[in-house]
């Protein structure tokens, strides 16, 4: 039993002498599935061949390495270095923050993609249609409580730890009004580990629970898509540390009662803004209309739920329903007598003006994040 202890701790210390950390103790991803196998999206070409084994075509009767490599450099260019963006910026409006290239989506796709997979995810949703990419949920293992024990044991037998926290990202393309550039938006969406129905004896239950998006994890996975894309870090962290611009949303009464979201942004961005939001909050999008300024969503309102049971219900400890999603539509349109103005309205799944108190609170979560 000694010798096999013995032989663990050596283990263990082989696996600390061999591994190698992560650059970024705070983010450190791993998923637990292999990856699925590449799949080039609809409408796009495949890569190329790789021609470094090609034989030289020369009129010569021999040829020699160091020959053949500066024809291949002159030809083709430095084959070391990855391709660069230059023409890229940060914009931020409140928390929200969205990555400007002046590259076509397309081109783009294969880059983004291939970043998430190298960051440890799994790519779990693939629309390049609607020019979305979604992760699996992840562990940050970075999170896990470090010490001398974890270090050593950790790093041979990953899996007898975990973190209490899961991540997953949808990353956005939209294309710009020129046609030229892409706007590319990263959304979070957390969810946290806790323990249900625990007594002073212990037991109980552990569940998944949603915890709130992190803009700042968000602003992180941004910074290092740029540095992907060509920047350089100290121009990446500087563009990332400009100062937040002022409150750009507010809640509003219409003439009818019902509440609407001013947005002092044109359409075409609060537009994007919206897309944004729901996808933080995690509404359910089932459909957009653009040219009309629509947003299908679902959303249960468990809030609403417990209003309905009544205080009797929740005495007794009743237990409650399944919350239902329900059928609506975010109407984004552009406010009167302003160009540089929108406005956000919430409507039933017929269409109308929704004065619920639900659709407050829809409207209360999108200001949150427009703001």
């Amino acid at each position: 039993m000694h010798r096999s202890l013995a032989g663990l701790a050596a283990a263990a210390a082989a696996a600390v002498l061999s591994g190698c950390g992560s650059l970024d103790k705070g983010v450190d991803y791993k998923s637990e599935r292999t990856l699925p196998p590449l799949e080039i999206p609809p409408g796009l070409s495949t890569p190329a061949r790789d021609d470094r084994f090609a034989m030289p075509e020369s009129g010569r009767a021999s040829a020699t390495l160091s020959g053949y490599q500066a024809e291949r450099k002159e030809t083709r260019g430095d084959s070391s270095l990855l391709p660069t963006v230059d023409n890229m910026r940060i914009e931020r409006a409140g928390t929200e923050r969205w990555l400007v290239v002046q590259e076509p989506a397309e081109k783009l796709w294969p880059r983004i993609r291939e970043f998430w997979i190298d960051a440890g995810f799994l790519i779990r949703t693939e629309i390049p249609e609607a020019g979305v990419i979604e992760t699996e949920w992840a562990e940050n293992r970075a999170k896990i409580p470090q010490g001398l024990l974890r270090d050593l044991l950790g790093r041979a037998f990953e899996n007898m730890h975990s973190s209490a926290e899961r991540d997953k990202f949808r990353t956005r393309l939209e294309r710009m009004a020129d046609g030229k550039g892409t706007e590319i938006y990263i959304s979070h969406r957390g969810l946290e580990e806790v323990v249900k129905d625990a007594t002073n004896f212990g037991g109980g239950t552990t569940i998944w629970q949603p915890r709130p998006s992190d803009p700042e994890l968000e602003a992180e996975f941004l910074r290092r898509l740029m540095v992907r894309l060509g920047a350089g870090e100290e121009r990446a962290k500087q563009m990332m540390a400009a100062a937040p611009a002022d409150s750009r949303a507010q809640i509003l009464k219409s003439n009818d009662g019902t509440a609407r979201l001013q947005v002092n942004e044109p359409f075409d961005r609060t537009w994007r803004r919206v897309g944004l939001a729901l996808d933080r909050v995690g509404f359910t999008v089932e459909d957009r209309d653009r040219q009309n300024g629509l947003y299908f969503v679902r959303y249960a309102d468990a809030d609403a739920e417990v209003e309905k049971q009544g205080l009797f219900s929740r005495i007794l400890g009743l237990e409650k329903d399944e919350v239902k999603a329900q059928q609506y539509r975010i109407e984004v349109r552009e406010g009167q007598g302003a160009a540089e103005r929108s406005e956000v309205n919430v409507l039933n799944k017929d269409g109308a003006r929704d004065g619920s108190a639900t659709a407050q609170r829809i409207l209360t979560l999108l200001h949150e994040q427009l703001k």
